[in-house]
């Protein structure tokens, strides 16, 4: 090819002929190499020359032979819905740990398939060396639980405050009803390369006091130790932790080609120690809190909007998220750290939520080795939401939801009854109470009875409201 190139020829097909990878170096690679032209250098002196700024390239790692690296279990099937469901956990992890960065995984008596064979179920774990997989922790970041001792208040008059204050169903508050986003956390923000981002930052303003949809919730309940009511949330980073994952993917399937093109584009990974590593790594800190502000500003709403005097505890923990352990990082999609200190604010205890029409468990860990120092999240499902709709028959969710709740006071926020959300869309609670305990996953201290809770309901997908609002 250069023997026929005149000087004034060089383009970007020669840079890459000459083994450049095509990047946002290449104008200043062409600018260079006009700037020699003009000093009357050689092709072969500009090849030279610009040789040094190629990119190293990175040799490929394989993946794990099938079965090398092995992952607990901490399930069991106890009917023909969850041997189904365990041998798609199970099929799903043998193919995850053949990742080459993992080490280590197991999975939770909630586990549940989560996506494409070789994607992390729900109720797994993951450790990771040097490496950050935010496929790994999902879009959902952070999605976490709070509980607050509301002493001796009414539970009607506690719900009733509660959601008048809260915001359920897609999208954000509008102007005028927005609660503060502290300015400190915002400036750390913008100091992040992630999360120095148009969306994100007006998300995290919009979105602050909001819960979202799906399986979340705010839940009224009584402590059987104490008698005194508790209010407890689950919900995540909303929109700013959902741009975050897709930047983190995107930078993550770059290093993926690089490196292992083989590994599932689902288990991407950033190298830890590299720039783009620390930096996510900051921005999934940052992004926790303001999911835990987001948690305590509801919270902290519902307490005024009540008028309630005798608050007492609050403790919180996500489920959603990567945890550095010595040097390895630990990967729970629906599993709760188990472990003291596993974060500065970190109590010692973490909540359980089952289902609306059961107790939330608060729970020591028992840090179990076999569970890579993890609990479950919840109850998890045996199958999905389209086949729990199909199971109803006729029956209308009306009468499912009358059926199961019997009782409660159960409130759907944003839209219609939600029947996927009802306790036979999940696994027996009792069953998975007894697996904690059998497996020695953690000590149950408490268990919030219901009295009642809110939910989105059956809110239309985001893309759908806003297909209709183009019309």
């Amino acid at each position: 090819m250069t023997k026929d190139m005149t000087l004034s020829q060089i383009t970007g097909t020669d840079l890459i002929a000459w083994g450049h990878l095509p990047g946002a170096q290449f104008p200043a690679l062409l600018e260079r190499a006009e700037a020699m032209i003009a000093d009357g250098a050689s092709v072969e002196d500009i090849r030279a020359t610009l040789e040094v700024e190629k990119p190293k390239v990175l040799p490929k790692i394989p993946l794990h032979a099938t079965g090398a690296v092995p992952f607990h279990e901490n399930i069991r099937a106890e009917t023909p819905d969850e041997e189904d469901n365990v041998a798609k956990v199970r099929e799903t992890m043998k193919v995850l740990m053949r990742t080459p960065t993992v080490v280590s995984g197991a999975v939770m008596p909630d586990a549940c398939p989560a996506g494409p064979v070789g994607t992390i179920p729900v109720g797994g774990v993951v450790a990771a060396k040097n490496a950050i997989h935010p496929g790994m922790h999902s879009a959902d970041i952070c999605c976490s639980v709070m509980m607050t001792d509301l002493g001796d208040a009414d539970p009607k008059t506690v719900l009733d405050a509660a959601q008048s204050v809260t915001h359920f169903g897609p999208g954000g508050r509008r102007n005028g009803a927005r609660f503060t986003t502290s300015l400190k956390l915002l400036d750390a923000f913008r100091e992040n390369p992630f999360l120095n981002h148009p969306k994100i930052m007006r998300m995290a303003q919009e979105h602050m006091g909001t819960q979202g949809d799906g399986n979340h919730f705010l839940f009224i309940g009584r402590s059987r130790n104490t008698g005194r009511v508790a209010m407890v949330t689950h919900h995540g980073s909303r929109g700013p932790g959902a741009v975050l994952y897709k930047l983190g993917m995107d930078v993550a399937q770059k290093f993926r080609k690089q490196i292992s093109p083989e590994t599932l584009k689902q288990n991407a990974w950033i190298p830890a120690d590299s720039a783009e590593g620390i930096a996510y790594w900051e921005a999934l800190q940052l992004i926790r809190k303001w999911t835990k502000a987001n948690h305590n500003a509801l919270h902290q709403a519902t307490v005024e909007a009540g008028r309630l005097g005798d608050v007492g505890e609050r403790i919180w923990n996500e489920h959603n998220f990567v945890f550095k352990r010595g040097d390895l990082y630990y990967h729970g999609k629906g599993a709760t750290p188990a472990w003291d200190h596993y974060a500065q604010d970190a109590t010692g205890r973490t909540l359980i939520p089952l289902n609306m029409a059961e107790p939330v468990l608060v729970v020591r860990g028992s840090d179990a080795g076999h569970a890579l120092g993890f609990s479950p999240h919840g109850a998890g499902r045996n199958f999905s939401r389209s086949e729990h709709r199909r199971r109803m028959g006729e029956v209308t969710p009306e009468e499912q939801l009358k059926a199961e709740t019997s009782g409660l006071d159960v409130r759907f926020h944003a839209g219609g009854i939600d029947a996927s959300e009802l306790p036979s869309s999940y696994k027996s609670a009792a069953s998975v109470v007894d697996q904690i305990k059998d497996y020695g996953l953690a000590e149950i201290e408490d268990y919030i009875d219901p009295y009642g809770c809110v939910m989105a309901g059956d809110v239309p997908p985001f893309w759908m409201t806003r297909k209709k609002e183009r019309r």
